[in-house]
């Protein structure tokens, strides 16, 4: 895999970018870059485009908040294109749609690494009245108490036939498990990563 872009070689200095979403596989947009903004774009870990239409550099999400978070930059073999995974936080569509090419896009860790990234906002923007901003004041030994707590009222539940409880606080466990993942500054693929390598060891 070449590991150099090259923007010489049209005669606007961009490169089409291909964005994916990392957990699904499905693409949601294409857009362009520069030098500049695939730099902006690698330092930031959010997607920055250079807007035709606006001839300036453009983050997607910089009036909609819905970023594109970088999980993974590709560059293909001529040296000439940018395939980037990245975990939306949000629709990526300006109508509103899930990708631009009107698929619905959704996975089994979709959700969770939204949330995840509305976590990680409330630890460096902490906002009055929130309850995971309260947590992250409380510090790591209230959140893994919580963890704790929230464990135990799940085994409870678990003894008993309600579906509609049990389910409930099983949230609540993951929930408090992302904040905790979170105060650690551990990302869930992390942990993924590693029930992935017991499973081949398997």
């Amino acid at each position: 895999m070449n590991s150099d872009i090259n923007f010489d070689k049209s005669t606007d200095g961009l490169v089409p970018a291909v964005i994916q979403d990392a957990d699904t596989g499905n693409v949601l947009m294409l857009g362009y870059m520069n030098r500049e903004a695939y730099e902006k774009t690698r330092a930031e870990q959010v997607v920055t485009f250079f807007s035709r239409s606006k001839q300036r550099l453009w983050t997607k999400g910089e009036t909609s908040n819905n970023f594109l978070h970088v999980r993974e930059i590709r560059i293909d073999c001529d040296g000439d294109t940018l395939l980037i995974k990245v975990h939306p936080a949000g629709p990526t569509c300006h109508t509103g749609a899930d990708t631009c090419f009107d698929e619905v896009n959704k996975g089994q860790g979709q959700f969770l690494n939204y949330l995840q990234q509305i976590i990680h906002d409330r630890k460096v923007n902490p906002a009055d009245g929130s309850y995971t901003a309260s947590l992250f004041k409380k510090g790591v030994n209230k959140i893994a108490q919580k963890v704790g707590e929230e464990a135990v009222e799940l085994v409870i539940e678990a003894k008993d036939n309600n579906d509609h409880l049990f389910k409930g606080e099983a949230a609540d466990l993951l929930f408090h498990f992302l904040v905790l993942l979170e105060q650690k500054n551990i990302d869930l693929d992390d942990i993924i990563a590693v029930l992935q390598s017991r499973h081949v060891k398997q």
